[in-house]
């Protein structure tokens, strides 16, 4: 894990083993990654993403694992896709000022043959600590794949009390405590996007235990017009996640039928864009 710091916002430790997603994340002194406070699924590429802060999914798959099309074997596109596991190549990592930004490329070999490049940029705002994620996704292999993707944002649920909520335009009400639904856990997905908006908005907080901040998370709706909300308090997992993705919960064979599973053809891109902050 390589420390990535500027003059405001969080500590990241971005994992170069892993399409430098983001491991450790301190806030007020406390790393608010979950560490082993996860179900274990039996997947050790993605028990490591899972401990951290923010792991990829995707490119070719997302969520749990489902039949390849047309395999002879009966292998599976594998859990949350093939992105886990594949190193970056760091293009650029400096301090501009006050601010940090590096960029990075990662290529990726899908679990159907296909090849793919993502370009990664991360910066931090030494003015107002927010992290901004800018992703592009190439693929320049000879073959389609589904062009899927979510973002995991795991946090600590011990973190929380009574008086954490769940806020956001696309949440019923506009919100609701933080530990919905009923006990060890429970999962929803909702549409994210809001008309004559290109970004949507989902706060968590406040925290106390974090000197009072809330976590404020933005993303790009052409890309990812959903948003799920994940958590898992059955012992030994503790987690919340906070989870924009480009489809809705249901099977490939179910998006497929309704028009939803796009391909990503040869020599496309597609472009996908987060921010957050502690405030």
């Amino acid at each position: 894990m390589k420390a990535f710091v500027a003059a405001a916002g969080p500590k990241l430790f971005l994992d170069e083993t892993s399409v430098l997603d983001i491991g450790g994340c301190v806030v007020d002194g406390t790393d608010i990654a979950p560490g082993r406070a996860i179900p274990d699924d039996g997947d050790p590429r993605i028990d490591h993403s899972l401990e951290g802060f923010l792991f990829t999914c995707g490119p070719d798959h997302i969520r749990h694992p489902e039949p390849i099309p047309g395999d002879a074997t009966g292998r599976k596109f594998p859990l949350h896709g093939s992105y886990s596991g594949h190193p970056a190549e760091i293009l650029f990592w400096d301090l501009q000022g006050e601010d940090a930004e590096c960029k990075a490329r990662v290529p990726v070999k899908t679990a159907d043959g296909g090849e793919a490049l993502l370009e990664r940029h991360w910066r931090i705002s030494g003015e107002t600590g927010e992290v901004c994620l800018s992703d592009r996704l190439i693929n320049v292999g000879q073959v389609p794949f589904a062009r899927v993707h979510m973002y995991h944002m795991n946090i600590g649920a011990w973190l929380f009390d009574q008086h954490v909520r769940l806020s956001g335009k696309m949440l019923e009400g506009g919100g609701f405590p933080w530990n919905f639904g009923e006990e060890p856990g429970g999962v929803f997905c909702v549409p994210a996007r809001v008309e004559g908006e290109d970004w949507a908005e989902v706060a968590l907080g406040p925290i106390a235990s974090l000197g009072g901040v809330t976590l404020k998370v933005k993303f790009k709706t052409d890309t990812l017009p959903y948003l799920q909300i994940w958590r898992n308090q059955q012992a030994p997992a503790h987690v919340l996640g906070i989870e924009p993705v480009s489809h809705r919960w249901v099977g490939r064979e179910e998006l497929a039928a309704s028009g939803e599973l796009q391909m990503l053809k040869p020599g496309e891109s597609a472009e996908y864009g987060l921010r957050f902050c502690f405030a």
